[in-house]
């Protein structure tokens, strides 16, 4: 497995990770996946502690406890659970990122977490307060480096400019190119990698799945047709299957440093791995881009 840089910090990541929100809550098959991924290669696990109520990072961190060393836990901060209350808030203050670093600590039986992540946000945030937050959780040694989970280029572009952001995850596939326009090019020039989330846009670019959905602007009629046309890029034989050329499209700008499919089974998993045998070529890539939509973004600015 290739091993990327995320950004200029000293965090080493497989360039195919493992999104850990889709694993559930029956921690034997979760922590089975998660070892498999792990001999597999797979040393970034990115969790919240929004998922399964805060379930997912203590069985995150249970499975990895033998490897705490040799893997990068990531996870994310700013959704707030308030007692009586149905739901989750926002809550992007600097109090509540210092106090649920440690919960979420607690819950992954770590003493520091790798990546700390701010779990959305838009323009309106207190964006400085909590990159004081942030900061301040890195210079007591709680966390590594830290990044933002957003798809907003406005919300990104401050943090690029006012903060030591190492990455950005970001919703990135064939079918959501957005990014490729507005945040990849101004990460590439801070020097901040992207972390793609949703290579595989919830399914429509899974192999042997049919599209039962719009997405990201496309009908189903013309996700099956972006389909058909990307047969000719396609030899199940020799191991390139629609998932696998998916991801590595997610992976084939440089400033990309790791890809988060999400798998919940082991066969789901070792499809999603074997994306890092895949090669792409330059003219294939292109193909690619010509028979899908350049997407732009018109909301969440």
């Amino acid at each position: 497995m290739k091993m990327n840089r995320l950004g200029q910090s000293e965090l080493m990541v497989s360039e195919i990770g493992l999104g850990c929100m889709s694993l559930g809550t029956e921690e034997v098959v979760a922590t089975s996946i998660i070892q498999t991924a792990f001999d597999q290669g797979v040393t970034f696990f990115d969790t919240a502690d929004l998922y399964d109520e805060g379930q997912n990072e203590e069985i995150v961190g249970k499975a990895l406890k033998g490897h705490r060393h040799e893997v990068v836990i990531a996870t994310k901060v700013g959704n707030r659970r308030i007692d009586g209350q149905a739901g989750w808030s926002w809550d992007p203050s600097k109090e509540y990122i210092l106090s649920a670093v440690k919960k979420s600590m607690r819950r992954l039986g770590t003493d520091y977490i790798d990546l700390y992540q701010l779990h959305g946000g838009t323009i309106d945030d207190p964006m400085d307060e909590t990159i004081a937050a942030f900061e301040q959780l890195k210079q007591e040694g709680w966390i590594r480096e830290y990044g933002i989970s957003s798809i907003r280029p406005n919300v990104i572009r401050h943090y690029a400019d006012h903060s030591n952001i190492v990455s950005v995850m970001n919703a990135y596939s064939v079918v959501d190119r957005r990014a490729e326009e507005e945040v990849l090019p101004l990460l590439k020039e801070k020097q901040i990698s992207v972390i793609a989330r949703g290579p595989l846009a919830s399914g429509v670019l899974a192999t042997g799945r049919q599209p039962d959905k719009a997405v990201n602007g496309y009908e189903i009629e013309e996700l099956n047709q972006l389909r058909q046309q990307l047969t000719s890029l396609i030899d199940e034989e020799g191991g390139r299957t629609l998932t696998q050329l998916a991801i590595r499209y997610s992976l084939s700008d440089e400033t990309v440093a790791t890809v988060i499919p999400g798998a919940s089974s082991a066969l789901q998993l070792l499809q999603n791995i074997k994306a890092s045998t895949v090669i792409l070529s330059d003219t294939e890539k292109q193909f690619i881009q010509q028979v899908s939509k350049a997407n732009k973004y018109e909301l969440h600015r």
